[in-house]
């Protein structure tokens, strides 16, 4: 009785487990059959502009439409919100599909999306202008500046930390302490982060892990060398005098504000989405707080490239890639992503950042320098393949 009793149980344990993989597939099926298209007919999504482009840029925003509206469809998104600069000036601004849809409100170029991780370069720019005033130096330990954070079994500059190689612990995209807290100052956030810094994940500059806890503490030391608090001193040395008046920190009560939405499965919209559930980013400060729109990251690009809001020698200094203690460049400079892409051709130098929320992309800001052409697509789901579709419009524009 014994030896069969074994065998039978040993039967059941087989055909559970051969149950998952069916089971598996089964609700890969049901996803997919019961998804709401929200796009079928990618030419009847609504896409609203408050000026037309320029006849010099018809065949560019066509083909660039094209591509926004195919990804609007293959998506499965929403919305979509776009800006392209080109020499300075912003030579297109559109918004497609839906902002609210239960509201049937349409994305228009002035509303107010997340930027999620975007928001780095942003902050970036405020060390920038610290460093030229003398207030900040990249080469001082992090509690020089935030003495609130402990001591590691390894110190910790403040170039480690804005390069992503200081061994700083990040949340787990969606998981995390902050999302519930509020913070009225950067520094607050360390009293929730206990858990996950109690030391270092490796010797700094040994190898590169992203961290927006290291940019919250980035945030922090810009406050205390600014000797203001951090988002008064953003909107008056940053984006005030360039004009970026729809940039702001992340509120519910923000008018003009895109409801945002989160894949329902899979991480991926394809599969239908939800109402993203109340989050608050207070706490994550310069790494993730900001709402803004594709123009004004647009314009901040400009800006940067153009010199009218960084020395060129402080630009180039951000944006170049920092290097390992094995010599290998990491693709990352002090709050810029910095890579090669295949452009009308030919592979073109660019710099920028994705913003990603929850862990999924919302957000993309492209710039080729050299070119001076300068691009931002942000959408209000995650998990959104923004950086793809702004290639896509700065390939359309670079080969006017």
């Amino acid at each position: 009785m014994s030896k069969r009793r074994t065998e039978i149980w040993l039967a059941a344990g087989v055909l559970a487990l051969g149950m998952i993989p069916a089971a598996i597939a089964g609700l890969w099926g049901y996803m997919s059959i019961t998804a709401t298209p929200l796009h079928p007919n990618p030419s009847d999504s609504p896409s609203v502009m408050h000026s037309a482009p320029s006849s010099q840029w018809a065949d560019a925003v066509a083909q660039g439409r094209q591509s926004v509206r195919a990804a609007l469809t293959e998506q499965n998104l929403p919305g979509l919100s776009v800006a392209v600069g080109v020499d300075g000036d912003l030579v297109w601004a559109e918004g497609f599909g839906w902002a609210d849809l239960e509201k049937n409100v349409p994305v228009a170029p002035d509303m107010l999306f997340r930027i999620g991780t975007a928001s780095v370069p942003l902050t970036s720019a405020a060390v920038g202008l610290l460093l030229e005033d003398g207030r900040l130096k990249l080469d001082e330990v992090i509690q020089t500046y935030v003495p609130e954070f402990p001591a590691k079994q390894w110190p910790v500059t403040l170039r480690q930390v804005m390069g992503h190689v200081a061994g700083v612990a990040n949340d787990g995209g969606d998981e995390g302490p902050l999302f519930g807290q509020f913070c009225e100052r950067p520094v607050d956030a360390l009293q929730f982060l206990s858990g996950y810094e109690v030391e270092l994940l490796f010797e700094p500059g040994t190898q590169h892990h992203y961290s927006s806890y290291g940019w919250i503490l980035v945030s922090a030391a810009v406050e205390a060398a600014a000797h203001e608090p951090f988002l008064a001193f953003m909107q008056k040395r940053v984006f005030d005098p360039i004009g970026m008046h729809d940039t702001k920190a992340d509120s519910a009560a923000a008018r003009n504000r895109a409801t945002f939405y989160f894949p329902r499965f899979a991480a991926d919209p394809r599969y239908g989405l939800h109402l993203m559930r109340p989050i608050n980013y207070s706490c994550y400060a310069g790494a993730s707080v900001f709402l803004s729109t594709p123009s004004d990251l647009v314009r901040f690009a400009m800006a940067i490239n153009s010199g009218r809001l960084l020395q060129p020698a402080t630009v180039q200094l951000l944006q170049t890639p920092l290097r390992l203690a094995s010599g290998q460049e990491t693709g990352y400079g002090l709050g810029w992503g910095i890579d090669t892409a295949a452009v009308a051709g030919a592979q073109t130098h660019s710099v920028g950042h994705d913003g990603t929320t929850l862990g999924g992309a919302v957000a993309s800001l492209l710039s080729f320098p050299e070119h001076r052409i300068a691009v931002s697509v942000v959408s209000n789901i995650s998990y959104a393949n923004t950086s793809a579709i702004a290639l896509s419009i700065a390939q359309a524009f670079r080969g006017q």
